[in-house]
């Protein structure tokens, strides 16, 4: 008789979840949240949580990220996305739009800290935004909402235009097409294109982004 429960697929990685975890520096996250005005205890409790259901969902359920990146993934993507929350916050800067979320990066981590009031996350693959819908349940984040669509639809629809006062992108698209997208739907001409060096892409991204609709 055939099995009818799905195959789960093999885990790449036999450290334990949590020795992986363990072993990285989540007090190098403390002057982010700090500088961000979060309350730091509560937000890395929160971040590492995150951490273990999407290490645990890369392994067992689907494809989130590169086996690789686990070992560093408070330093390649937790930090990283961090890294622009003081700005952020600072900005007053309410609705966000975060294309191409992927797993969460940036905008999880930084709603986590307080950063930007309001979040839009797009993405494209199904199993990506149904792992990040269960990260907002599972931790009862609120005020994001989740879009599973391509970027390109999203900008052309009618009932968002204009309807975001900044907007993160990290890795997904150039950095020419990934503004000419967000001049369509971005009030205040200020974004933050993360890829590799947060603070001088993020400075670049703004300055682009104001050429491009000024």
């Amino acid at each position: 008789m055939r099995d009818p429960r799905p195959p789960q697929r093999i885990s790449r990685s036999s450290a334990p979840v949590s020795d992986v975890l363990d072993a990285q520096d989540w007090d190098s996250l403390r002057p982010l949240l700090r500088a961000a005005g979060a309350d730091e205890e509560q937000s890395i409790a929160l971040l590492r949580r995150y951490a273990t259901l999407l290490v645990e969902w890369n392994r067992t359920v689907s494809n989130l990220m590169s086996s690789n990146d686990e070992p560093r993934l408070v330093d390649r993507h937790l930090r990283e996305s961090l890294e622009p929350a003081r700005w952020i916050v600072e900005s007053d800067l309410s609705r966000w739009i975060d294309f191409g979320s992927g797993a969460g990066f940036p905008a999880i981590p930084l709603a986590i800290a307080g950063a930007g009031r309001q979040w839009t996350l797009v993405e494209a693959r199904r199993p990506k935004t149904l792992f990040v819908r269960k990260i907002l349940q599972t931790l009862s984040l609120r005020g994001i909402n989740v879009i599973h669509s391509r970027l390109e639809e999203v900008v052309r629809a009618g009932d968002h235009h204009a309807a975001f006062d900044g907007f993160t992108s990290r890795a997904t698209m150039p950095l020419a097409p990934t503004l000419l997208m967000a001049a369509q739907r971005v009030r205040s001409r200020r974004g933050l294109p993360l890829e590799g060096e947060p603070a001088r892409r993020g400075a670049e991204g703004r300055l682009e982004l104001e050429r491009s609709v000024g």
